[in-house]
């Protein structure tokens, strides 16, 4: 990952209802939510959780599939393990080998 590209992920994430959503799929894991659902649980207008989720997409947090007449989003565990080894790659004085159980902790077949 690129810098450009995890400052776009961070930005993302830097707002408070992409980080809610962002956290509801994490959980969801494999099987995703809805987007209307996605909407309902946060309480949150459809249109507006449309613009966030069309960010976190982009931004390769997030994933959609078509089901049907629904869209079903899902956390992009790789773009989420690629931000947090852009973030760790130098860490712990030139021995990433430490923080490596950090970035196995958040692979999944997600």
């Amino acid at each position: 990952m690129d810098r450009k590209t995890a400052t776009g992920a961070l930005a993302a994430l830097g707002q408070e209802t992409r980080l809610d959503v962002f956290r509801l799929l994490v959980k969801a894991g494999p099987s995703g939510v809805a987007a209307g659902e996605i909407a309902d649980r946060l309480g949150a207008v459809q249109n507006t959780t449309s613009a966030h989720l069309k960010i976190l997409v982009h931004a390769g947090l997030i994933r959609s599939e078509r089901d049907g007449r629904t869209i079903r989003y899902r956390a992009d565990m790789t773009g989420f393990r690629d931000l947090l080894a852009f973030l760790m790659e130098d860490c712990c004085n030139g021995s990433p080998e430490l923080c490596r159980p950090v970035i196995n902790a958040v692979a999944c077949d997600c």
